[in-house]
């Protein structure tokens, strides 16, 4: 590019290809990072196919600004960390939904920049294979995880609102409740097991497994708050269970939502109202058994 058409771009129009250039100098190492990672070797060479392109599409920007970048070590750093704790999967997806903001962009710099054109085909044709490429162990089992943290959710939520008012005590009602979730965990488990075994599945272990997980974490979840306050003051773990039991359905339904591409609001807020509601209504019986059976703890 020549200093004539270097002259002819405005200030911000360049802080926008800058900024353009920086995503992709940083999409390139996240890509080359993440493949690196990776056992299976066409999602290997799928990704460091797009990696090449995100650094071809950083050459063609600097040779409007003619600056070079180097990539947001710490924004690398973070996406590998998730990748290899939620899943390439969910992280992609991510780095593919910022990429929506990036055709944007791209979409109204063609004017100025005739090499745009191409790199917007590209960044779209980006989706298709990412969405072709994905196949994630844990996200096979979805389902399995589905059921444990939704049975977790609505049985021990209204468990141990029930057990709140009914025995008045953090330390016992943490007893009662760790208890019947490790019980109704081994339960779960077993019974995914049976059922999957049944319709002649081969990963029946593994689907008892995610079940079983789930459902542990959601229980050692819930009951924390009545560790963590005093006896007298449960109450205060009651509500802290609730605020808990709303963001464990709420960042489920986000990860769930951006890695299968499926709605969040309906999901979330039919989860939310059912194990809120079935809170209150134990909470309602608990006071009703207390007072029909006369027992004070």
């Amino acid at each position: 590019m020549n200093e004539e058409q270097y002259a002819k771009i405005s200030s911000e129009l360049m802080a926008q290809l800058i900024a353009m250039q920086q995503d992709e100098i940083t999409d390139h190492a996240t890509y080359r990072a993440i493949a690196r990672k990776m056992k299976d070797e066409d999602n290997r060479k799928i990704l460091e196919k797009i990696a090449a392109e995100e650094k071809k599409h950083y050459e063609i920007l600097k040779r409007y600004t003619n600056r070079s970048l180097t990539p947001e070590t710490h924004k690398v750093w973070w996406r590998t960390l998730m990748a290899r704790l939620l899943g390439f999967t969910f992280t992609i997806k991510l780095m593919e939904n910022g990429e929506d903001v990036a055709q944007l962009n791209y979409g109204g710099i063609i004017k100025e920049v005739p090499e745009a054109e191409m790199m917007l085909a590209e960044e779209e044709e980006h989706e298709k294979k990412l969405i072709d490429m994905l196949e994630e162990e844990r996200l096979q089992y979805v389902g399995s995880m589905v059921l444990g943290l939704n049975d977790a959710l609505v049985e021990l939520t209204g468990t141990l609102a029930g057990l709140t008012l009914a025995l008045q005590n953090t330390r016992i009602i943490a007893l009662s409740g760790l208890i019947t979730g490790i019980s109704a965990t081994l339960s779960m488990a077993s019974s995914e097991f049976l059922s999957a075994k049944s319709e002649g599945s081969k990963d029946a272990l593994k689907s008892s497994f995610y079940t079983g997980i789930a459902y542990l974490v959601t229980v050692a979840m819930l009951i924390l708050p009545y560790l963590v306050f005093p006896s007298e003051k449960y109450m205060f773990a009651l509500g802290a269970m609730l605020i808990t039991v709303v963001a464990i359905i709420a960042a489920f339904n986000y990860y769930i939502a951006v890695a299968k591409d499926l709605p969040f609001k309906r999901r979330f807020l039919e989860m939310a109202v059912i194990s809120l509601s079935v809170a209150a209504l134990s909470f309602v019986v608990g006071l009703i058994v207390k007072s029909a059976l006369g027992v004070d703890i």
